[in-house]
């Protein structure tokens, strides 16, 4: 957590005020080719965020958005996107992550298994509790991923409705308007700027009365809901050291500056980096993401334009344009009922005429067209393909699911490392320092915390797909190999025991719907006795017939016959 401390303006305090207004300019500079290309964008799918991407711009609340908007398509196709990525990567209805150790010794040791467990049950319990509002935070930000490409979530201790710290996680999407991002060598962003505005009254409640800038004064005094210019700046600590205490130990600097006034409001620092920043695709040499609307975005303007004339067709199509002879029927009275002298010749032709609009279809189809192509990027139609072909056997859906995989992967699967990792390791940091978690074990304090992260979303198990595909194609073969040879041992190279349950992990079967080792054992041996009982039911005629037939011979006082009779064949 940031800390604000209390201070006045110092030497030191001078020149990291002008690093950071320096460092700020040259963002704003470097970033504004693609603030145009987002302004596009917002105003043909994503209206709310028109006019926020450049350094200054101001809407007065309640402004009118959607003036540019003529065709609807990308904006659902949006919303849809975002539905995907929170359904593939961070499902509410499901635990879609768990913890583990890439250390055999460690993952073995049933301390450090209940650990991990536990810390997973406390992450998600804190991520999804009232207060941390991550579900609509990550929502927002996956709107943005498809909107821009690129989206962060700020990731910090929670404070109550009066502003002080308690314990639990808050979540808050950052508007990509006022996020400016730096990377290192290895391109991670390890550092950002946020612009932000504050009412006087807001400065404030948030860094306090003493540092509030004279030039904000007559603000507060007049209560004003004139708002100012903050930012606030994290950069990796030039002075880290690890193992101490205060500034010099944390890894990031923080720092807090009001533009109008120069002053810095506060100081501090992270120990973990607070952002968790998630961008859809990179072009060389750019730090910022490309989006699925960026890829598309000569579609939708072709649409917007398609629309237009598909509504003035239709117009004219319900309300035509007349045609009328020089000498006709002037004023035509088009209301339902009314009747118009002299529209007609006395041999019954019409003088009033409907001028042809065109073919409407052919607009439509144009439309068609383009709507295909927004909702492939937006990933739209990869998803409708079980509602399409509901009859598929359980195979074909097997060998759907295993392509969804196979094209999501590239995509989506960048999420996980780039965005949901960082948050991962961020919200531990947090709870640890909080208390929240349990106590380590010894084995874990030797390898001083080292975790993984194991993926178990929807999108996890997709990628998993293909191994389930190929199991079911390669007992489809076997299968028709059997019936040409009858020769069912065939079957016997395949391990059905260990197969089954995986491919139900895969295709997200509930671990309760299926049976446990022991039950399936106990199942097994029932059968093996009612199969039992079968042949001994199905054996007693013959039984009786034969005991029949020995009780007349021996009535009969013909002896019990102790093999073949003389001269009968044995087969020798």
């Amino acid at each position: 957590m940031a800390e604000n401390n209390n201070y006045s303006m110092s030497d030191e305090d001078s020149k990291i005020l002008a690093e950071c207004m320096q460092e700020f300019g040259q963002m704003q500079l470097w970033r504004n080719t693609f603030a145009g290309q987002w302004e596009e964008v917002a105003a043909l799918i994503l209206p709310n965020y028109r006019n926020t991407f450049f350094y200054g711009n101001f809407n007065w609340p309640g402004t009118k958005q959607t003036q540019q908007q003529i065709d609807a398509t990308g904006m659902v196709a949006l919303n849809r996107f975002g539905a995907i990525c929170d359904s593939l990567l961070t499902p509410r209805n499901m635990v879609w992550h768990g913890l583990g150790s890439d250390n055999d010794d460690v993952q073995k040791n049933r301390d450090a298994r209940l650990w991990f467990e536990q810390g997973t049950r406390t992450l998600f319990k804190e991520r999804y509790a009232p207060l941390a509002n991550f579900a609509s935070q990550n929502q927002q930000q996956f709107q943005s991923l498809g909107a821009f490409g690129t989206g962060g979530v700020l990731i910090d201790q929670a404070r109550d409705a009066g502003g002080n710290l308690v314990k639990g996680l808050r979540y808050k999407a950052i508007p990509l308007g006022e996020l400016f991002l730096r990377e290192n060598h290895q391109g991670l962003v390890d550092g950002f700027i946020r612009w932000f505005r504050l009412t006087a009254l807001q400065a404030v409640q948030q860094f306090g009365r003493d540092k509030l800038p004279a030039a904000l004064e007559p603000a507060l005094e007049q209560q004003s809901q004139t708002k100012f210019n903050f930012l606030h700046r994290v950069a990796p600590n030039q002075d880290y050291e690890k193992n101490y205490l205060g500034l010099k130990g944390m890894k990031f600097t923080s720092y807090y500056v009001s533009i109008e006034g120069q002053t810095i409001l506060g100081k501090g620092g992270y120990h973990s980096f607070p952002l968790a920043i998630s961008r859809y695709e990179q072009a060389p040499m750019e730090v910022y993401g490309r989006s699925p609307a960026m890829m598309v975005l000569p579609a939708l303007k072709t649409l917007n334009a398609e629309k237009r004339v598909f509504l003035k067709q239709g117009h004219r199509a319900g309300d035509p344009v007349l045609l009328t002879a020089d000498d006709g029927l002037i004023d035509v009275n088009m209301t339902p009922g009314a009747m118009n002298k002299g529209g007609m010749t006395a041999d019954g032709k019409p003088l009033v005429g409907i001028l042809p609009t065109g073919s409407i279809q052919v607009t439509k189809e144009m439309m068609d067209e383009e709507r295909n192509l927004i909702n492939d990027v937006f990933l739209v139609t990869l998803f409708q393909i079980l509602t399409e072909s509901p009859q598929m056997s359980a195979t074909e859906v097997i060998e759907r699911t295993n392509e969804k995989g196979i094209l999501i992967a590239p995509t989506l699967g960048r999420q996980q490392s780039e965005y949901l990792g960082p948050m991962i390791d961020r919200e531990l940091d947090l709870l640890a320092y909080m208390g929240m978690l349990p106590p380590m074990p010894p084995i874990l304090q030797q390898m001083q915390g080292g975790y993984s992260v194991n993926y178990t979303s929807p999108l996890a198990r997709a990628q998993r797909a293909q191994e389930a595909a190929g199991f079911m194609r390669a007992v489809d073969m076997a299968t028709q190999i059997v019936n040409v040879t009858q020769d069912v041992s065939i079957m016997d190279n395949f391990d059905f025991d260990t197969a089954i349950p995986d491919i139900g992990y895969i295709q997200a079967v509930p671990e309760s719907w299926m049976s446990d080792p022991k039950a399936v054992a106990a199942k097994r041996q029932n059968r093996a006795q009612a199969a039992q009982q079968q042949q001994q039911v199905q054996a007693a005629p013959a039984a009786a017939a034969l005991m029949k037939a020995h009780a007349a011979q021996a009535q009969a006082g013909i002896p019990a016959q102790q093999g073949p009779p003389q001269g009968a064949q044995t087969g020798q």
